[in-house]
């Protein structure tokens, strides 16, 4: 118990923990209780907000190419397993580090060979210390167990107050923004625990979800939760979100288990008696004189506005009010030909929203994203990673450059995909064994091999083009591709994430 009262953590730092212990060390315990555990262990043994946001990518499990700026030298010895996020989560007494350096070493003897120490003589620096012993000296000066900022959120931490409903706008990849409330309870037997009711709707589409959730906040900032629609668990989300200190606004990212390189990123805020504007679908509106259809997503909208109560800038006219609700007034409006490009600014019903949608008059180019993506063979002995691609169209803006400040992002736009060959060496034919891309632009990576069908029998790994072509009618196709590395299985994960023994995760 000495060690635990020397050590700070995230909730999913304690879990990995009590894993470790349940695994290595035989310890029974069920999930419940490992659950309670957790929720003291973070609470007293935690982290402040100040401490956890430069680490929100990794346990919001977002594929960042985050780079440490504190000492190169440290960033190489622990990314060799893990990225640095695992690190900066935590905090130790000098001590405590160098206990955790020895349990790698213990339990994973490769990393001496891997990066802990250095083999054959040492560089001509002046600094003859192996990286792990630079590697400790570091940390123990920068992720100490007293900090300042623990000392001042431990004395004011407390249970958020955060009943009631909340707007919700987010994005997910290859879906579009999202638009909608939240409806948060408190569970009054358990401080600290909620339940969730959550509707939004996809404005690209119209396709509208209902959730129900339950969530645990930890330390007093950070949201744990677990949403489904229906029950049906094929549809769970884990929410991981940052409570900010007024409770007026929270934020992050809800991903699914088993797959966590699909997810959202969302964004909550307190719901008052005003108006609110959220946003607007579509995304851009072309000049010409046909009637047009506009999506104003928000909240407390009235019961019959009139267009009068709408207002979208010059050389855009509101001519009817198609449909209302209090979250979503459809418009019908007309862009007249000789309207200014550039974005505009919505005002409806005494709500503003600044950069609500642009108006263009043509397609410049499309893009393709992320520019550089990666998937992963499996579905035989280890799970599949696979690739989600998307496209939205640009307008070169006021100086007619592409890749400019003044460019204008124009949303998403009808394409064809398709895969090409990325030639490294002749003969490669990656194409036909890596996997398929759907019209989603979705890749779907091939199993694991080797493939006996593929010469030499190789693994179904290489690299390809991801291809969108957008073919607007009377005008010449547009272009854009993105390179796709298809590469071996993961095959092991440190993963603080892991679903729990009872097949529950632990917040």
């Amino acid at each position: 118990m000495g060690r635990i009262s020397y050590l700070r953590k995230t909730p999913e730092g304690w879990q990995t923990s009590i894993r470790r212990m349940a695994s290595l060390n035989g310890v029974a315990i069920d999930a419940a209780t490992a659950r309670e555990v957790v929720r003291y262990l973070s609470d007293h043994q935690g982290l402040a907000p100040e401490e956890a946001e430069p680490g929100r990518f990794e346990v919001e499990r977002r594929s960042d190419d985050w780079s440490y700026k504190g000492d190169k030298d440290t960033e190489e010895t622990c990314k060799v397993c893990h990225s640095l996020g695992r690190v900066i989560l935590q905090r130790r007494t000098k001590d405590e580090w160098e206990l955790l350096v020895a349990t790698h070493r213990g339990y994973y003897p490769v990393v001496e060979f891997q990066g802990f120490r250095r083999f054959g003589p040492p560089p001509d620096t002046g600094d003859g210390r192996h990286p792990m012993d630079k590697a400790i000296a570091h940390l123990s000066g920068a992720f100490p167990l007293e900090t300042p900022a623990w000392r001042a959120w431990s004395a004011t931490m407390r249970t958020p107050k955060l009943e009631g409903t909340w707007i919700l706008t987010g994005r997910e990849a290859g879906a579009g923004p999202i638009h909608g409330q939240v409806t948060i309870a408190a569970d009054s037997k358990s401080p600290g625990e909620f339940t969730t009711t959550t509707t939004y709707t996809y404005a690209r589409d119209g396709k509208r979800v209902t959730r129900q959730g339950r969530s645990i906040v930890y330390t007093g900032f950070q949201w744990r939760g677990r949403s489904t629609v229906g029950s049906s668990e094929e549809t769970a989300l884990r929410e991981v979100m940052t409570v900010d200190r007024d409770w007026k606004d929270m934020s992050g990212r809800w991903f699914r288990g088993s797959h966590d390189e699909f997810g959202v990123d969302v964004t909550l805020r307190r719901l008052g008696r005003d108006v609110e504007v959220t946003g607007a679908g579509p995304e851009a509106l072309k000049t010409g004189g046909a009637e047009q259809e506009l999506r104003i997503y928000g909240a407390n909208f009235p019961a019959s506005p009139q267009p009068s109560a709408f207002d979208l800038g010059p050389g855009v006219r509101v001519t009817s009010v198609a449909s209302a609700t209090p979250d979503l007034v459809t418009l019908k409006v007309r862009v007249d030909s000789n309207a200014t490009v550039g974005r505009r600014d919505a005002y409806a019903a005494g709500a503003h929203l600044k950069d609500a949608f642009v108006v263009y008059d043509k397609v410049h180019r499309i893009l393709v994203t992320p520019r550089a993506g990666l998937a992963r063979v499996g579905g035989v002995q280890h799970p599949k990673q696979l690739q989600q691609f998307e496209v939205a169209a640009y307008h070169d803006g006021p100086d007619g450059k592409p890749d400019t400040a003044d460019d204008l992002p124009l949303g998403a736009v009808p394409v064809t995909w398709s895969i090409e060959e990325y030639t490294v060496t002749f003969d490669d034919d990656d194409m036909k064994y890596v996997g398929t891309l759907d019209q989603n632009g979705l890749f779907t990576p091939a199993v694991d091999g080797p493939n006996p069908q593929r010469p030499g029998n190789r693994n179904n790994v290489g690299d390809v083009w991801v291809v969108a072509t957008y073919s607007p009618q009377g005008s010449t196709p547009l272009r854009a591709r993105a390179h796709l590395l298809v590469t071996v299985p993961l095959y092991m994960r440190w993963d603080p994430n892991a679903e729990w023994t009872a097949g529950r995760p632990v917040p």
